[in-house]
C-alpha cells in the first residue's frame, strides 16, 4: 500500500522493569557482514539487485529472510532496520529492489511481476550456500503486499510470513477488491492514491515528485486522471489504477488473492485500527486459512491489530497518540514476538511460540489489549441502532435518533449532494497522502455537524459502557433522483464535553448494489436497500457517551467525488447536484449494526 516511511523501532518510556524487559527489542545476538548489489536472475533474464546481511562468528549455514521494496532497499529505514534486527539475531537477510527501482533492472509497473520476481528470488536463497533453504519473509505496507502476492505462488521453501499493513494484497476476494488498497468498496481512495503515486510511483529512477505540491487545488482538478501530470508528477501507473475500474481484468492480472487463491505458508498478519484496511487484513487472516492446501498453513494464521496509523505498531508508547486522541499504552512486544515467529518456523525451535493467541486486538476507548482464537469474538452479538427523526436530522442540531427499538411512524431524512461543495473528510483510516492538511487518525468533528448536507443521529447517553469488537455496518433505505450517487457513513463517538470523535468508517457507491463486478445505474425515485461496510473496530464507549452515525454524500477528498451522472468519473467534467433520501420506520428499517462484546 501507500507508504513513504516505516517506523520500525519499538520505543520503550518509563514505566516498570518488567515491562520494558517484555517489550523491549531483543539485544543481537552476533555480528554480521553486508554485501550490498548482489544481483539474482530472474525468470526472463532481468537481474534485480539485493543487499546481503551475513551473520558473523555464526558457524554453518542460516535460514534467510527476504524482504523486497520499492523505496530503495540501502536507505530506506523500512528496509534497513529489519534488516539488521534478522541479521543480529542469526538469520541471513536478502534486501531486494524490486523489478524497476533501486538498483534492479527491468521496467517497473506496481506489482506486475512480484508473484514471480518473489518466487525467484526465494528460489535463489533456498540454493545459496550459505543458506538452510528455510525462507520466510518480512515487511510492512508495500513489502507486506508482495508477500501475499508470493504466498499465492506457494513456493515449497517460503516457510514462514510477516505480510505488515498488507491489505491492498486482497483483490477480488471477499468482495473487496481492493488492489494495492487503490479502492474501498469500489471507491478510488483518491488522496491517499495521489500523494503515493506522485511521490513513490514513478517509473523512472530520474525523476522525483515536484518542489511544491498545492494539494487543495490538484485534489479538486478535473479530469482526475490527468491529476498527477496537472501537478507536473512523473509517469506513473496511476492513470491506470484509476481508469481500470474494479471488476476490469487488469486487477486478476496484477496476482492479487482472489477467492479461489490457494495457500501455504504459516502467516502472522499485523495492521492497525487507523490505518487502511484493517478489515481486509482480518479478511487475510481469514482466507489464508480457508485456503490453506496443508494442515501446517491452515493451523497457523495468527493476527495482531494495534490501534495505531500506517506502519506505526511498533512505535507505539506508553501514551501513543493517533490524530488528536491519546488511545492509551499501545505497547507489544512485537520485535521478540518477529524473533520468536521466524525461530519456530525457520530454526526448529519448539517452544518458541508456546502458548501464543491466535488473535491480538486493542481495544480503542478500553485502552487494552486482548486476545482470543477467533475474529469476531465468539461472543459478539449485532445490535440494531435504528435510525429516526421528526423534525429532520440535518446537521448537528437536528433529532436524529439512534434506537433500539424499530420508529413506529415511517419517515424520511433529505441532503443535497453538490460535488462542488463536498463534506470534508477527516482523519480516519488512510496513509501516505504527502497532504500536511489530510491527516490519519481520529480527530473532533463537531465543526461540521453545520452543515446542512450531513444527517446526524445519536443515542441518548449511555448508562452504561458498551464494547464493540467486530465489523461495523448500516443498513440503509435510500432514494435519490439520479443514476449514480455515494453514501459516506462514519460511526462517532460523543464525549460528555461535546467533542465528536470519529471512530471508524466507509462508503458505498449505490451503482455497486449487487455487487462490484455487477455495476448499475439507479432508477430515480425507486427506493433501494443498501449495506454501507463501515470496516472493522475494537472500540469502547464510555458511559455517559453517545454513539452517534454521520451520513453525508460525500467525503473528500480520502474518496473521489462521485459526478452523479452515472458515468466513468475518472475522466469526467462536469457533475450534477443530487436530492438523496434516508428512509426509515417499520417497513424501512434503516438501522446501524454494531457488534458488541460483554464488557
Amino acid at each position: 500500500m501507500f507508504r513513504r516511511r516505516w517506523l520500525f523501532a519499538l520505543v520503550v518510556v518509563a514505566g516498570p522493569v518488567g515491562a520494558q524487559d517484555r517489550l523491549a527489542r531483543p539485544e543481537p545476538r552476533n555480528e554480521f557482514t553486508v554485501q550490498s548489489n548482489v544481483t539474482i536472475p530472474m525468470r526472463d533474464g532481468v537481474l534485480l539487485a539485493a543487499s546481503l546481511y551475513l551473520p558473523k562468528n555464526v558457524g554453518g549455514r542460516f535460514p534467510v529472510v527476504v524482504l523486497r521494496t520499492p523505496y530503495g532497499k540501502d536507505r530506506y529505514r523500512g528496509s534497513i532496520g529489519p534488516a539488521e534486527f534478522f541479521a543480529g539475531q542469526g538469520y541471513a537477510v536478502v534486501s531486494q529492489d524490486v523489478r524497476g527501482k533501486g538498483a534492479s533492472d527491468g521496467d517497473y509497473q506496481v506489482q506486475s511481476h512480484d508473484r514471480d520476481d518473489g518466487y525467484d528470488t526465494i528460489d535463489w536463497a533456498a540454493r545459496q550456500p550459505w543458506s538452510t533453504g528455510k525462507v520466510g519473509t518480512f515487511g510492512c505496507s508495500y513489502l507486506g503486499e508482495v508477500q501475499v502476492l508470493l504466498a499465492g505462488a506457494r513456493h515449497p521453501n517460503h516457510l514462514a510470513a510477516v505480510p505488515q499493513a498488507a491489505a491492498g494484497g486482497l483483490g477480488s476476494a471477499g468482495g473487496y477488491w481492493s488492489g494495492f488498497g487503490a479502492y474501498e468498496n469500489g471507491v478510488f481512495s483518491l488522496s491517499s492514491a495521489f500523494g503515493w503515486f506522485l511521490d513513490a510511483g514513478a517509473k523512472s529512477k530520474e525523476t522525483t515528485r515536484p518542489d511544491s505540491v498545492d494539494f487543495a487545488a490538484l485534489l479538486r482538478s478535473r479530469p482526475t486522471i490527468e491529476m498527477i501530470r496537472a501537478a507536473g508528477g512523473p509517469p506513473t501507473d496511476f492513470e491506470d489504477f484509476i481508469s481500470h475500474r474494479p471488476g476490469d481484468g487488469y486487477w486478476f492480472r496484477q496476482g492479487y488473492a482472489t477467492d479461489t487463491t490457494r495457500f501455504d505458508v504459516p502467516a502472522l498478519h499485523v495492521n492497525s485500527w487507523l490505518d487502511y484496511g484493517a478489515e481486509q487484513t482480518l479478511a487475510l487472516f481469514d482466507l489464508f486459512k480457508r485456503n490453506a492446501v496443508s494442515p501446517r498453513a491452515r493451523d497457523n494464521q495468527f493476527v495482531i491489530i494495534s490501534p495505531t496509523e500506517h506502519c506505526a505498531s511498533e512505535a507505539a508508547t506508553e501514551f501513543t497518540r493517533v490524530g488528536d486522541r491519546v488511545v492509551g499504552d499501545a505497547r507489544y512486544p512485537y520485535w521478540t514476538i518477529y524473533r520468536n515467529w521466524f525461530d519456530y518456523w525457520l530454526k526448529d525451535l519448539p517452544d518458541a511460540l508456546r502458548g501464543f493467541p491466535k488473535v491480538h486486538y486493542y481495544v480503542i476507548g478500553a485502552n487494552e489489549w486482548r486476545t482470543g482464537n477467533t475474529w469476531p469474538p465468539a461472543d459478539m452479538r449485532r445490535v440494531s441502532y435504528h435510525l429516526s427523526s421528526r423534525r429532520g436530522a440535518n446537521t448537528g442540531r437536528g433529532d436524529g435518533l439512534l434506537a433500539l427499538a424499530r420508529p413506529t411512524m415511517a419517515g424520511r431524512d433529505t441532503i443535497r449532494v453538490d460535488p462542488a461543495d463536498p463534506v470534508p473528510s477527516r482523519g480516519g483510516t488512510i496513509c501516505c497522502t504527502g497532504n500536511p492538511a489530510d491527516r490519519p487518525g481520529i480527530f473532533d468533528q463537531a465543526d461540521l455537524e453545520s452543515r446542512p448536507d450531513l444527517l446526524v443521529y445519536s443515542t441518548p447517553p449511555l448508562a452504561n459502557p458498551v464494547t464493540i469488537a467486530g465489523p461495523v455496518r448500516a443498513v440503509l433505505y435510500l432514494s435519490t433522483d439520479v443514476p449514480d450517487t455515494d453514501v459516506a457513513a462514519k460511526l462517532i463517538d460523543v464525549d460528555p464535553s461535546g467533542r465528536a470523535w470519529n471512530v471508524v468508517d466507509g462508503i458505498f457507491r449505490l451503482r455497486f448494489r449487487n455487487g462490484i463486478a455487477a455495476p448499475a445505474p439507479a432508477e430515480p425515485g425507486k427506493l433501494y436497500r443498501v449495506e454501507v461496510s463501515l470496516k472493522s473496530i475494537a472500540y469502547r464507549f464510555g458511559a455517559g457517551h453517545r454513539i452517534r452515525l454521520h451520513l453525508a454524500g460525500s467525503s473528500f477528498p480520502q474518496w473521489e467525488l462521485n459526478s452523479n451522472t452515472g458515468g466513468n468519473i475518472f475522466d469526467e467534467t462536469a457533475y450534477v447536484v443530487a436530492s438523496n433520501a434516508i428512509h426509515f420506520g417499520p417497513e424501512q428499517p434503516s438501522a446501524l449494526l454494531l457488534p458488541v462484546v460483554p464488557r
